[in-house]
Formats: C-alpha cells, sequence, structure tokens
C-alpha cells in the first residue's frame, strides 16, 4: 500500500467516524425529544438533518474517487465497498431520527390524555445501545461485539410486536384518542428500522474483516428459534 494509498484509507475512516457521530448525536436528541416532549429540541434534529445528507454525499463522493483513482483490490477493495454501504446505513438512521423528531412534534400539539398503556422506553434503550455497539463495533474491528448487535434485533423486533398489539388493544377501548395513539406506532417502527440499520453496519464490520457476507442470518435463526 502506498503512502498515498494509506492517506486516502485514513481520510475516509475519519469521515465515516465523524457521520457515525453526528448520527449517533441525532438520535439521541431525537429520542430525548420524544421523552421530554421538547419541540426545541425536536427542531433541532429535523434541522440538522440536512447537514448530515452532505456529509453522506462528501463521503460517497470521496469512495468514487477511491476506487477510480487507486483502484483497490481485495481487504482493500472491501473496506471501501463497506464505507459505501456503511455511509449509507448512517444517513438512513439520522434520516429514522429526523422522522422520531417529527413524532415528538405531533406529540406536543396532540398529547395524549390519561395514562398511555404502553411505553417505548424498553426498545428505545436496545436502538440506541445497538446503534452504539455498531458504531463501536466499526472503530474497534469487534467481531465479538458484531454479533451481540445482530442478537440485539431480535429483542427489539419483539418489542415492536408487543407496541403494535397493544396499540391495536387501546385503540379499540379508547377508539376516540386513536390519532393522539398513532405516533406511539410509529415511532416504535422507526426505532425498529433503526435497529435494523445497526445490523447492517456491523455486518458489513464482518464483510470487511472477513470477506464473508453475513447479511439474513440472524433473521433465518431468529425464526427457526420461534
Amino acid at each position: 500500500m502506498t503512502k498515498h494509498f494509506e492517506r486516502q484509507i485514513d481520510k475516509l475512516k475519519t469521515m465515516l467516524l465523524r457521520l457515525g457521530g453526528c448520527v449517533e448525536d441525532s438520535l439521541e436528541r431525537a429520542i430525548r425529544a420524544i421523552e421530554e416532549k421538547d419541540p426545541v429540541l425536536a427542531q433541532q434534529v429535523i434541522d440538522g438533518d440536512r447537514r448530515i445528507d452532505m456529509m453522506e454525499v462528501d463521503l460517497e463522493e470521496e469512495c468514487l474517487h477511491t476506487l477510480a483513482l487507486y483502484q483497490p483490490v481485495a481487504s482493500d477493495l472491501r473496506f471501501v465497498v463497506s464505507v459505501v454501504k456503511i455511509n449509507n446505513d448512517l444517513e438512513r438512521i439520522a434520516d429514522l431520527a429526523a422522522n422520531l423528531a417529527q413524532q415528538a412534534l405531533i406529540m406536543v400539539e396532540e398529547p395524549v390524555t390519561g395514562d398511555v398503556p404502553f411505553n417505548l422506553a424498553e426498545e428505545s434503550v436496545w436502538v440506541r445501545r445497538m446503534v452504539k455497539q455498531s458504531l463501536d463495533c466499526l472503530v474497534n474491528n469487534d467481531l465479538e461485539l458484531a454479533d451481540v448487535v445482530r442478537r440485539s434485533d431480535n429483542r427489539v423486533d419483539d418489542l415492536h410486536r408487543e407496541t403494535y398489539h397493544e396499540l391495536k388493544a387501546a385503540i379499540r377501548d379508547r377508539p376516540d384518542g386513536a390519532e393522539r395513539l398513532i405516533p406511539y406506532l410509529s415511532i416504535s417502527r422507526y426505532l425498529e428500522r433503526i435497529a435494523d440499520h445497526a445490523v447492517n453496519i456491523v455486518e458489513d464490520v464482518l464483510y470487511m474483516a472477513l470477506g464473508e457476507i453475513r447479511r439474513h442470518e440472524h433473521e433465518v435463526n431468529h425464526t427457526a428459534a420461534k
């Protein structure tokens, strides 16, 4: 590997980790906006999504430049390809964080009266942890942590299903409050999708390190365990 190429790889790593930090911060702020019913914080997340979009575009262009100029092969090629895919997953997490923030604004305008028949606290804890662990996995090339993230997705899927069934029961019992309860289902769905993207990230880390495509394996295992 030439010195020029080494510097280019370091540049891609730096850009990717900077993007990951911004995305993680956006998710944390979005969840806090929901928990605290904070419209200012929610709007900050929405307004900040454009900056993350531009970071994603810049990184993709840098990856394409790397492929065209250096024509990497073997593990170097796997690294650049993985960066392109992880870059996309991080941008999607940021988009979903903005969607969460939009739901926070709706909840401020149309608050639920009385006790909410379910809560999303556990699901948000699991998803926050999965995103953090996926980035730690990326930074440290921690393949054991990658498996932890993949297994955690099963729990998030279960929590989302529980929320869906609880929501159906709540709407049946309180049809007049259906519009105020729907945002909770949207939030649960967005969290579940964020967890899927965290799994995508660690699977790309596995591909980067091992050259093996592990996509969908955890889904098959989860289905077989039922």
